[in-house]
């Protein structure tokens, strides 16, 4: 996991102990216990949101449905940024022309 937080690659890796759906997980990466725990947090609400309306028990269902429903809101915000993106790389281009019109070009 420590590949995923580039800020924290110069750190040694140790071992975090985190909590999820009542199960304890014992994660390695850098020393930065606090965002193991934000991210053991997520998952934990995201599999008990899911499990107030799942028709099953079953953990393993129950951790599925909450990764494809985190997935989902991924992919619903990497569309939203890449259309912020292009708005911004049309606005920049707008903005490029006047400037050019302004100064005489």
């Amino acid at each position: 996991m420590a590949n995923e937080c580039p800020d924290l690659d110069a750190m040694p890796p140790t071992t975090t102990a985190v909590e999820i759906f009542g199960a304890v997980y014992h994660v390695r990466g850098s020393d930065d216990t606090g965002y193991f725990q934000s991210l053991a947090d997520l998952v934990d609400r995201k599999m008990r949101e899911v499990a107030a309306h799942a028709n099953t028990s079953d953990t393993s269902r129950i951790a599925i449905l909450a990764a494809l429903n985190m997935a989902d809101e991924l992919f619903r915000i990497q569309k939203q940024q890449e259309g912020e993106r292009v708005e911004i790389r049309e606005k920049v281009a707008e903005l490029a022309e006047e400037l050019n019109r302004a100064l005489g070009g």
